[in-house]
């Protein structure tokens, strides 16, 4: 272990949207000041406006700003940051990033890249997971290099089949392969998204877990050994491989199933060495089986849930350890009280198979009340770019038991007024609704099935 880090002072926040809001916002908690960088397409938003200060960074698309690692850190330097935090995606999974933000001083609020680079590699991670005691999904013990070798496996693993990217990640590199028949163009298919995505075409097979419930657990992890895990979120509703609503407990898991879920995590994490904040994914099937899926280096889009549940500020956390503080938390301050639920807000017409729908924003009531947090960056006035993600806000509800958190989102996505844009804000009243998910009932499939 090298020497402690000293404490941070001034943060480049390197991204947009919500989530630059949300850790500028932890900044000015902590006595931290807060940077933010924008591109041309992003200068009347939220978070430049909050920031401390602002650099624009270049023009709307991506490569030439939220990519462009040269114009982050000169940003940066001309601020005289002495700390970096990447937010999610753009370049938060990014190792060569790390690297670069280290050789210019920069304290990078997130894990080393080396641990990065060890998790990004998800044929890699499931093995150090195995390695570790975590059992993982069926599947190939490394690359599959062709569909004859591909079809091959499937005659002892069985149908259907998942295969994968090794480098994949946001619900990208999949397909699904139901028979034999499907092997060559399904396999062919995955092998061309994950190189064009990714730069990386190796692929591997997992067997595909039918009525499967996607359950992670959200870890803290200091630099000096304490580990410990915030509970579980379950992340079952998603509309092809993407996550639209979260919630946290899960209403599949009882308190044996989260400390055994939570003690892999621990397992897990410490075999990578990890540090500052980390999501392990679980995947577990109909009859309670639980398998690794893979670990998220960095902090998720539905972290609130937890922080809600647990009373802990995972952004401020992130903050202080790397500050070289140690982890003060006990099992105790970590148990669940209450439930809560998160709702992403994207602006995508849900009744046009969630057309992109980008614009002017000519409105924006935002819910309040009992038990509701809005994160958000949309203000009147602010046009909302078709070159980035889409999601616009995170409405998120918490109350004493489930029933509770449900009534109480209802209430707020019923207040929530976007003026316009589409928004899939009327998608959500209709899943809060439906009966499987009011009994619970939630698989990877359902929002494919609701929608």
């Amino acid at each position: 272990m090298t020497d402690a880090p000293q404490p941070v002072k001034k943060v480049l926040v390197a991204n947009r949207g919500e989530i630059a809001l949300r850790i500028i916002r932890a900044c000015r908690d902590a006595g931290i000041a807060s940077v933010a960088v924008y591109s041309e397409a992003d200068r009347e938003s939220l978070p430049v406006l909050v920031a401390d200060e602002a650099v624009c960074i270049g023009p709307p698309p991506a490569p030439d700003s939220y990519l462009n690692v040269s114009r982050i850190l000169s940003a940066a330097e001309i601020a005289e940051c002495d700390a970096l935090h990447p937010g999610y995606g753009f370049l938060a999974e990014s190792p060569e990033f790390v690297e670069a933000t280290g050789s210019c001083g920069l304290n990078f609020i997130g894990p080393s890249a080396e641990t990065i680079r060890l998790l990004g590699d998800k044929i890699r991670a499931r093995q150090i997971a195995a390695e570790a005691g975590v059992p993982v999904i069926p599947g190939s013990e490394g690359e599959v290099r062709d569909a004859k070798e591909a079809a091959k496996l499937c005659k002892e693993l069985g149908y259907p089949v998942l295969v994968k990217a090794a480098a994949g990640g946001g619900g990208k590199g999949m397909r699904v392969v139901h028979r034999e028949r499907d092997m060559e163009s399904g396999f062919r298919m995955c092998q061309a998204e994950a190189k064009a995505s990714f730069g990386d075409a190796r692929v591997y097979l997992e067997k595909y877990i039918t009525n499967a419930h996607h359950v992670e657990i959200q870890i803290l992890a200091d630099r000096y050994g304490t580990i410990v895990h915030l509970g579980e979120r379950d992340c079952s509703a998603q509309r092809r491989h993407q996550k639209l609503l979260e919630e946290s407990p899960s209403p599949i898991v009882d308190p044996a199933l989260r400390e055994k879920l939570g003690a892999w995590a621990i397992a897990a994490s410490r075999a990578a060495n990890y540090v500052n904040a980390g999501t392990v994914e679980f995947v577990v099937d109909g009859d309670g089986n639980c398998y690794f899926m893979e670990m998220n280096a960095r902090l998720q889009v539905e972290h609130p849930v937890t922080e809600e549940v647990t009373g802990i500020d995972i952004v401020r956390t992130q903050l202080r350890i790397a500050s070289g503080e140690k982890l003060e938390l006990s099992p105790e301050d970590c148990r669940p009280s209450g439930h809560s639920i998160e709702a992403r807000i994207y602006a995508e017409d849900p009744d046009a198979d969630f057309e992109p729908s980008p614009g002017l924003i000519t409105d924006v009531r935002v819910p309040g009340g009992p038990g509701i947090r809005v994160e958000s960056y949309l203000i009147p006035g602010y046009r909302v770019p078709a070159h980035y993600d889409p999601l616009v806000a995170k409405i998120i509800s918490h109350g004493c038991d489930r029933e509770e958190a449900i009534a109480r989102l209802d209430r707020a996505l019923a207040e929530t007024e976007i003026g316009g844009i589409a928004t899939t804000v009327t998608f959500h009243r209709r899943l809060l609704k439906s009966g499987r998910f009011l009994r619970g009932k939630l698989t990877t499939s359902m929002l494919d099935e609701v929608g």
